[in-house]
């Protein structure tokens, strides 16, 4: 057992604290350096990374195409975090958090800025009428479901994958911590994947586009190296079932390639 951090009265930031995102973390926010984002040709512009927060916006958007939306054509640029281009002063006029994704709809006047994976993936199924269920229950149901995977995917990314594949080391208190609330989380997903083939019923939905890349493709140890083995990852039998039935879309696996690295 290591020694206890004894807390300072005033917390300073330690330029090099370890892992693999020290470089690029700040306490502060704003544009660091001047760089105007490009713009391609339809109306739609994404900026974003092949992360599972950013694939949920590349799959709705490869969904809606499937289904003959052409206006959902879209360009996609790539914001490489690790170089920084999130702090470019184009980026952070988009987004003043500096987290992709990140869209602009040039088809309104003034042009619209999206930010926030849950937002844009609402913005997109309110603009076309699609992939949102219309019932007012079910719609409630979708919505439920999408701010449930908001708010518990920080569980998993920032807490359980930072301490068990990005931390300079393995810490045992917090592995143990968040390796219990990711598991509590799949399970409450198993549960509720026991008796319908969608999280919110028979209806596919930007709830299931939100929680696959994240827990769908955790299962499928497609999310943090040997996490699924380690999180024991095949008793949550419905889950797999629904990533597996997920996974096969066409509209996925093209909105899985977009903006991924090399």
């Amino acid at each position: 057992m290591t020694d206890a951090y004894k807390l300072p009265e005033v917390w300073t930031w330690e330029d090099e604290t370890g892992g693999k995102f020290s470089s690029i973390n700040r306490p502060t926010a704003g544009a660091q350096f001047e760089r105007e984002l490009p713009i391609g040709k339809h109306d739609l512009q994404l900026y974003s990374l092949g992360t599972p927060n950013g694939q949920k916006v590349t799959i709705m958007l490869e969904e809606l195409l499937e289904h003959g939306v052409q206006q959902a054509s879209y360009d996609a640029h790539q914001i490489e975090i690790m170089n920084k281009d999130q702090f470019s002063s184009g980026f952070v006029a988009v987004n003043p958090n500096s987290k992709i994704p990140a869209l602009m709809d040039y088809s309104t006047s003034p042009a619209t800025r999206v930010f926030e994976s849950g937002s844009i993936l609402i913005y997109l199924a309110n603009k076309f009428n699609s992939f949102i269920p219309k019932d007012h229950t079910q719609h409630t149901e979708c919505i439920n479901w999408l701010f449930w995977q908001m708010a518990s995917a920080p569980i998993l990314g920032g807490g359980f994958g930072h301490f068990f594949s990005y931390a300079p080391k393995h810490y045992k208190y917090p592995i143990d911590r968040y390796t219990m609330e990711v598991k509590r989380q799949l399970d409450v997903l198993d549960k509720e994947l026991k008796t319908k083939p969608y999280i919110t019923g028979n209806e596919y939905s930007i709830a299931d586009m939100a929680i696959f890349p994240w827990y769908g493709r955790l299962v499928q140890n497609r999310v943090y190296k040997g996490a699924a083995k380690f999180l024991d990852a095949e008793k949550y039998i419905n889950v797999i079932r629904w990533a597996d039935k997920i996974a096969t879309r066409p509209a996925v696996i093209r909105g899985l390639e977009v903006n991924k690295p090399g």
